[in-house]
C-alpha cells in the first residue's frame, strides 16, 4: 500500500477529529526512513498548526545508557528491544494523555555520543498532536504491547532492504565504525532487529513505502 505525502498529511489531519491529544506512531526497521517521514510530517503540521501545537517524542531517547548496558552485558546488542527503558517510554506516553496540562520533559538521544540525554525534549500542553517514532511500537511482548493502545494510529515505514542496509552501514561509519565493523554490526545486530520489526507489519494501520512516494 502506498501513499503520497499529501495523502499522508490528510490522514494525519483527520486524526485531529478525535477528542483530546492525538499520538501518532511511526515504526519500521532500522534505516527504513522513520525519521525522514517524521521530520517531513512534523514540518508540514507545524506550518499549518503552529510550532507549539505539534510535539515529537522519539523512542531513541529511552535507550539504556552504555553504563547500564555494560552492567547487563548487553552492550554488543545495543538497539535490541531489551536495551531500551520500555517502562519509561510507556510512562511518558501515558503522561501525554493523563497530564495534558503539564509539560512533558523526556530524554533525547545524542547521535554523536550514542547516549540518551535527560530532559532534552519538552512537549508543552499546547501540543495537541504528537508524533512518536521508534522500532518496537507494535511488538507484542516484552512490555512493548502496552504502547499500541496509547496511539491513535501506527504507520509502518519500509523501503528496499538493500537500500536500508546500505543506509545503516553509512550511518555506523559516520559515527565512528570502520567499514568492516559497520557491516558486521548491521548483519549481527540490526538485521535480527529488522526481522523482528517486519514481523509486526500487519498490525500497522498503514504501510508507507518511502521509495514509492
Amino acid at each position: 500500500m502506498t501513499r503520497s505525502s499529501a495523502t499522508l498529511l490528510d490522514r494525519a489531519r483527520a486524526l485531529l477529529d478525535r477528542p483530546g491529544r492525538v499520538l501518532l506512531g511511526v515504526t519500521g526497521a532500522p534505516g527504513a526512513g522513520k525519521s525522514t517521514l517524521t521530520e517531513t510530517l512534523l514540518s508540514q503540521l507545524r506550518a499549518e498548526m503552529g510550532a507549539e501545537a505539534v510535539g515529537h517524542l522519539p523512542m531513541d531517547g529511552f535507550h539504556l545508557a552504555d553504563v547500564q548496558l555494560d552492567r547487563l552485558g548487553h552492550r554488543n546488542r545495543k538497539g535490541a528491544p531489551d536495551t531500551f527503558d520500555v517502562d519509561g517510554y510507556v510512562a511518558a506516553l501515558r503522561r501525554l494523555h493523563e497530564q495534558p496540562d503539564r509539560t512533558l520533559f523526556a530524554p533525547g538521544f545524542e547521535r554523536d555520543l550514542e547516549q540518551p540525554i535527560a530532559a532534552a525534549i519538552a512537549i508543552p500542553p499546547s501540543a495537541r498532536f504528537v508524533v512518536t517514532e521508534g522500532n518496537y511500537l507494535l511488538l507484542p511482548d516484552g512490555g512493548w504491547e502496552r504502547v499500541r493502545p496509547l496511539l491513535a494510529e501506527v504507520w509502518h515505514v519500509e523501503v528496499d532492504d538493500d537500500v536500508r542496509r546500505e543506509r545503516l552501514v553509512r550511518r555506523h561509519e559516520q559515527f565512528g565504525k570502520s567499514p568492516d565493523a559497520a557491516r558486521t554490526w548491521v548483519e549481527r545486530v540490526d538485521e535480527p532487529n529488522a526481522r523482528l520489526i517486519s514481523a509486526t507489519r500487519d498490525a500497522a494501520d498503514l504501510v508507507v513505502r518511502l521509495d514509492q512516494l
